[in-house]
């Protein structure tokens, strides 16, 4: 059941891969912001697949993040979430991102909860 208090994780280690530089969002080889909103993402929805119905996800609709420490190659940044509100199909949470040194990042991200056919219907109708 979908309700707040609902946690969840990610965590990635820093490669060349997700630097700033090789993601095209600096020229710096450290952690890239983008890289960082993308594990917040993932540690949103992977929290609440298991309470989905099945044929539907959810996808991200809104994020507020702030990045405010580098983590350079080399080291891991962890993401933890709780989904603090539940508003028919929208989900708001909170994430905190961590490297070994201490935090890096925080923000508020909403996702939405889509039947996955008809997503992927919409998606594949802007074809023509």
């Amino acid at each position: 059941m979908l309700e707040a208090g609902i946690r969840g994780q990610a965590a990635a280690a820093v490669t060349a891969e997700n630097t700033a530089r090789a993601m095209g969002s600096g020229t710096l080889e450290v952690f890239a912001t983008p890289a960082l909103a993308a594990l917040a993402e993932e540690a949103c929805w992977r929290s609440v697949a298991p309470e989905l119905e099945p044929g539907c996800s959810t996808v991200g609709a809104k994020l507020s993040l702030e990045h405010t420490a580098p983590t350079p190659v080399g080291m891991h940044v962890i993401c933890d979430s709780e989904l603090i509100a539940v508003e028919g199909r929208k989900l708001t949470f909170t994430v905190a991102m961590r490297d070994e040194k201490g935090p890096v990042g925080q923000g508020v991200h909403e996702r939405v909860i889509i039947n996955d056919a008809k997503f992927l219907a919409k998606a594949e109708a802007k074809r023509g």
